[in-house]
């Protein structure tokens, strides 16, 4: 058995954060009347914060905004949109996201089964995420994934965010895991493949959408459309 500790992601790629947060916004948008605030088409509203969410996220990542900032903004961003300028109401809206989503426990088909069968198979589980510590426990522990993994690598326990080679450095430290001996799963090419590669780890790059991906400098070793494809690697 050449891979021994197989690291996952977990937003996107087992826990289902469209429909998650598809879900947690619509409880908002109907708890906080939005839709008496002018804002009448709930389907646009979520369409542009997906699109704020990941721009701002990105900005997380290189290092351009703190977490503070994101968690409420992706949330002002979106009222502007609509032209409602009301700060308090953002932060509340960020507030009651953070406590809202991590309840939720759509996962994508194949999860359980697949954790089940990589387990049986004496595989050590772990996962290597960029969302918060207290927030991806809770979404663990709510979709009944918490028993399968080892250790839950974040951006916050290890002071660095995927892209970056220092997660992945932490996370075989933090494991006693050896490179050859790891391999990393996600759904993202430049976060969690890129990573992975930085790091000099084999990676499974999991396209659920089967998009076309246009990044020739990033050749993932495996590319697999669905959870239920890897049982051909392991």
């Amino acid at each position: 058995m050449k891979y021994r500790h197989l690291f996952f992601d977990l937003d996107h790629t087992l826990w289902d954060f469209e429909s998650n947060s598809r879900q947690t916004m619509e409880q908002i948008y109907h708890e906080m009347k939005l839709a008496d605030r002018g804002i009448g088409d709930f389907n646009l509203l979520h369409k542009n914060y997906l699109a704020h969410n990941d721009r701002l996220w990105d900005r997380y990542r290189n290092g351009y905004i703190k977490v503070d900032e994101l968690r409420w903004k992706r949330m002002w961003l979106t009222l502007l949109d609509f032209k409602v300028g009301d700060e308090a109401l953002a932060r509340e809206m960020g507030v009651r996201f953070l406590d809202l989503l991590p309840t939720r426990n759509a996962l994508f088909p194949y999860t359980v089964e697949i954790l089940d069968y990589l387990s049986a198979k004496k595989y050590t589980l772990h996962l290597i995420t960029n969302g918060f510590q207290k927030t991806q426990q809770a979404k663990l522990q709510n979709s009944g994934l918490s028993g399968y993994f080892k250790e839950l690598i974040t951006s916050e326990g290890s002071n660095s965010l995927k892209p970056n080679r220092e997660i992945f450095d932490y996370a075989l430290q933090k494991t006693a895991a050896l490179k050859d001996q790891s391999i990393m799963i996600g759904d993202s090419l430049e976060v969690d493949i890129q990573g992975a590669m930085n790091a000099g780890m084999d990676q499974v790059f999991v396209n659920h959408l089967a998009q076309e991906v246009h990044m020739p400098d990033i050749r993932p070793t495996y590319t697999v459309h669905s959870l239920k494809e890897l049982e051909k690697i392991f």
